[in-house]
């Protein structure tokens, strides 16, 4: 896991890391979007999801992107799954590798959820054509 051991230490490297590999607007939008009821929430996947588990050093951010993209689709949680497609460009993961892992999500999680998962990552692979080619 993370160096971070408290708390604080934790959030704040969350945060960092949040930042690096959603984006600084998509994490903006999201603090901004917090209310009184969704601020534990956002506190907790802050340090728990980003402070711990992406800030871990066993793994790197492209596999850590490769495995997420998979667990998403596999589990149909599209909205989350386009967000990831998006960051797992941030971290250097090529679409020749995200049509792989959809495949292992076809062969092992359903053809079902790797088409949906498909259409979603072609309609952001392909807007984004020009930023990443």
């Amino acid at each position: 896991m993370s160096g971070a051991t408290d708390d604080e230490s934790r959030r704040a490297e969350g945060m960092a890391v949040r930042r690096e590999v959603l984006g600084t607007e998509h994490v903006d939008r999201a603090q901004e979007r917090t209310t009184e009821f969704t601020a534990g929430f956002q506190d907790f996947i802050t340090r728990y999801a980003w402070g711990e588990v992406w800030s871990g050093e066993g793994t790197d951010r492209r596999t850590r992107s490769c495995l997420t993209l998979a667990i998403l689709a596999a589990t149909g949680c599209e909205s989350e799954f386009a967000m990831h497609v998006r960051a797992a460009r941030r971290n250097g993961v090529e679409p020749e590798q995200i049509r792989e892992v959809l495949m292992h999500v076809a062969l092992y999680a359903g053809v079902p959820k790797a088409n949906s998962a498909f259409a979603v990552a072609d309609a952001i692979l392909s807007e984004n054509a020009d930023d990443h080619g």
